[in-house]
C-alpha cells in the first residue's frame, strides 16, 4: 500500500513527524519472509524468516501483510509510554489510522471548498490530503489477519473492534460526500435465463 510505503520512506525524515508520540527514530523492518507463528508480543524479532520458505513464493498479499504486521508493531514499540500487543485496543488502532493520515495523497475536500462533492476538480484547492478509505479498509483487513495468525484470540482482536468499524464506515461516507464518488459496489446483472424446454411429445403415432 502506498501509504505504509510512505510510511517507512518519511521515517528518514525527522521533519516529517508531527506527533510528538511517535518519535523520529522510527524505523521500519522490512521482511519478505513467510509469516511465521511467533510469540504474541509486538517486541518479539520481525526480522526473522523460515529457511525453508523462498520469499519468491510468497503472494503479493502475504508479502503485503507481513510489512503492515512489522509497521504496526514498530509503532508499537516506539509508543510513549511503550504498549504491548496484549494491551491494545481498538483506541490504539484509531490513533494509528489517524496518524497514517499525513502520508495520505487522496485530496479531500472540506465542506467550504468550491469544489466540494467534484469529482473532477477543474483547479488545485488547499483541502489536506488524507489516505483513501479502501487503503484504510484494506490495510485494517490485512492486520485483523495478522493479528491472529501471531497467535491473537478472534474476540479480542483490536482491529475487528467495533469503533475501528464505525470509523471506516465514516471515513468512506464523508470521503464520497466530498469527493463526490461512491463506494457502493455494483451488483452484477444476472443473464436472463432461457425459457424452458418444452416436454417431448409422447402422443405420436407409432
Amino acid at each position: 500500500m502506498d501509504s505504509l510505503q510512505d510510511f517507512e520512506a518519511s521515517n528518514t525524515n525527522p521533519s516529517n513527524i508531527l506527533t510528538p508520540n511517535f518519535p523520529a527514530s522510527l524505523s521500519i523492518t522490512t521482511v519478505t519472509g513467510a509469516n511465521t507463528n511467533t510469540n504474541f508480543s509486538a517486541t518479539a524479532s520481525s526480522s526473522s524468516s523460515p529457511s525453508s520458505t523462498s520469499p519468491s513464493t510468497l503472494s503479493r498479499y502475504e508479502n503485503q501483510k507481513r510489512r503492515d504486521w512489522n509497521t504496526f508493531g514498530q509503532y508499537l514499540r516506539n509508543h510513549r509510554p511503550p504498549l504491548s500487543l496484549s494491551r491494545c485496543s481498538g483506541a490504539h488502532v484509531l490513533e494509528f489510522l489517524r496518524y497514517l493520515d499525513q502520508f495520505g495523497k487522496t485530496k479531500v475536500h472540506t465542506p467550504l471548498c468550491p469544489f466540494f462533492g467534484h469529482p473532477n476538480p477543474p483547479a488545485p484547492c488547499p483541502c489536506p490530503l488524507r489516505q483513501a478509505w479502501g487503503s484504510l479498509d484494506a490495510l485494517i483487513g490485512r492486520l485483523r489477519a495478522a493479528f491472529e495468525e501471531h497467535g491473537g484470540k478472534p474476540e479480542a482482536n483490536p482491529f475487528g473492534a467495533r469503533a475501528v468499524r464505525l470509523y471506516l464506515r465514516e471515513v468512506r461516507d464523508s470521503q464520497a460526500k466530498a469527493r463526490g464518488i461512491s463506494y457502493e459496489k455494483k451488483k452484477r446483472k444476472r443473464a436472463p435465463q432461457a425459457p424452458p424446454l418444452p416436454p417431448p411429445n409422447v402422443n405420436q403415432n407409432q
